[in-house]
């Protein structure tokens, strides 16, 4: 029985929508993304499917459609999350990142993917930087995670790379096709 953890955040309090770092802006997910959102998605199928549990089959523009309906809720979307399209600046879809308001008070987990032609560049470790910065910046926040299964390497170096610490490994269910059902839970404090 899972039990719905008590938001970490106050209403109204979360991260900007628009964070631009040199080379790279980090925004909020709009209708016109749809597109270049699921062009990179099936591009990258094969690389991301593996680890990804919502990622089970090829993607398709109503199940992107339903995510941008999501999206479009609010931000945080109903399930806390704070969605960002990853882009270059030339305005080219290079992935993708998320701060989830998941875990209960003081903590908040991101998550990310990156498209396949862009991996090995750098893309995932900044962002993934930028956005653990702003989160520790946030009132109340204690701490921010990142979880992967240990047998996704690439995943674990950017926490590494981050100066995250391995808090644990254990046991989890294993819910995409190259997990090894045993998670590590990479942690950075304030």
């Amino acid at each position: 029985m899972d039990l719905e953890l008590s938001p970490a955040l106050a209403p109204g309090v979360g991260p900007p929508q628009r964070i631009e770092l040199e080379g790279l802006l980090l925004r909020r997910w709009q209708p016109e993304d749809l597109t270049a959102r699921v062009e990179a998605l099936t591009e990258s199928y094969e690389h991301i499917h593996p680890w990804m549990e919502w990622l089970a089959e090829p993607p398709t523009i109503a199940k992107q459609r339903e995510f941008d309906e999501t999206v479009a809720q609010g931000w945080p979307t109903r399930d806390r999350a704070f969605n960002y399209g990853i882009f270059d600046g030339d305005g080219t879809l290079l992935g993708a990142i998320g701060l989830h308001d998941c875990l209960g008070p003081p903590a908040l987990e991101i998550g990310y993917w990156c498209h396949v032609k862009h991996t090995g560049r750098g893309v995932v470790s900044r962002s993934a930087g930028e956005l653990t910065r702003i989160a520790l910046a946030l009132p109340g926040i204690k701490s921010v995670e990142i979880h992967c299964d240990e047998a996704n390497v690439r995943s674990a170096a950017v926490a590494r790379r981050l100066g995250y610490r391995l808090d644990r490994i254990e046991p989890r269910v294993q819910s995409a096709p190259a997990e090894s059902g045993r998670g590590m839970f990479w942690v950075k404090e304030r």
